[in-house]
């Protein structure tokens, strides 16, 4: 009985290590995608003018006028 008890918590820890490792790529993956994300903003905004030095999108006139 006991032998039975601790194979079955050998599985449930096998599980555990491999979901834990799952978990641990997929926020490592997230890490990477939201430091692209982070530099496409910051190159956005460094086109659009800088940190709010340039004109804001209500001044500019719409392509129809």
């Amino acid at each position: 009985m006991t032998e039975n008890r601790i194979t079955n918590l050998e599985i449930k820890l096998s599980f555990t290590e491999d979901l834990i490792e799952k978990l641990n790529e997929t926020v490592y993956k997230q890490q990477q995608q939201i430091e692209f994300l982070y530099r496409e903003l910051k190159a956005v905004k460094e086109q659009a003018g800088g940190n709010g030095g340039g004109s804001s999108l209500k001044d500019e006139i719409p392509p129809h006028y």
